[in-house]
């Protein structure tokens, strides 16, 4: 995957291998069960897992911390963080069984001891965790709505507990309610690629 290698030069050979397989791994898995769309596929490395690392233009996980992955799908943000964050513990959910199931396959391929994956709503998790992270789920208010009780209250990062989520387009309207504490950062120019242009990484404490 010679984007991530591009914008995330100091990988061990361990998370390149791990990388590396993503292409594979989904390609076969996405014969089986939908998950990414077909016109798609061929473009996993930029639109999904350089995508998910835009987390990072926001905060870079310290290790122990916990993450959950709110509506992860296919395993987008979750799997791509967890590579690059081996210190840090993923728990990723969705409501749709086949979809979260290839999450946990590709995972579990990979050997990221540091995933948990759960079949349910995201709503209905019970326990706390430093960050939510998600990847275009529900417009920003309804969001918040469903995670903040999800945040715990220990903090150990640069930035104070929240949500960090990935957004494309115009975000102006969704983060009118939060605009004294929310955080915007554009994806684009620091990811150069075309696809970029109109994407975003949002922060806001909980």
């Amino acid at each position: 995957m010679t984007l991530i290698e591009k914008y995330f030069p100091n990988l061990n050979d361990l998370q390149k291998q791990r990388f590396a397989q993503l292409q594979d791994l989904y390609t076969l898995w996405n014969s089986r069960i939908n998950v990414i769309s077909r016109k798609d596929i061929d473009e996993l490395e930029c639109h999904h897992v350089l995508h998910s690392l835009g987390i990072t233009r926001m905060i870079n996980f310290k290790p122990g911390t916990s993450i959950l992955d709110f509506g992860t799908g296919g395993g987008f943000p979750g799997i791509p963080l967890a590579i690059l964050f081996p210190g840090c513990r993923f728990t990723l959910v969705d409501s749709t069984g086949k979809k979260v199931r290839v999450a946990g396959e590709v995972a579990s391929e990979l050997g990221l001891t540091n995933v948990v994956t759960i079949h349910a709503r995201g709503e209905e998790i019970k326990s706390r965790y430093e960050f939510v992270v998600s990847r275009a789920v529900t417009n920003l208010p309804d969001l918040v709505k469903f995670v903040k009780h999800l945040i715990a209250k220990e903090s150990k990062n640069a930035l104070p507990n929240g949500l960090v989520c990935l957004k494309g387009g115009d975000v102006q309207a969704e983060i009118r309610t939060f605009r004294k504490s929310v955080i915007v950062e554009d994806l684009y120019p620091v990811f150069e690629e075309e696809f970029f242009k109109t994407k975003k990484v949002i922060y806001l404490p909980l």
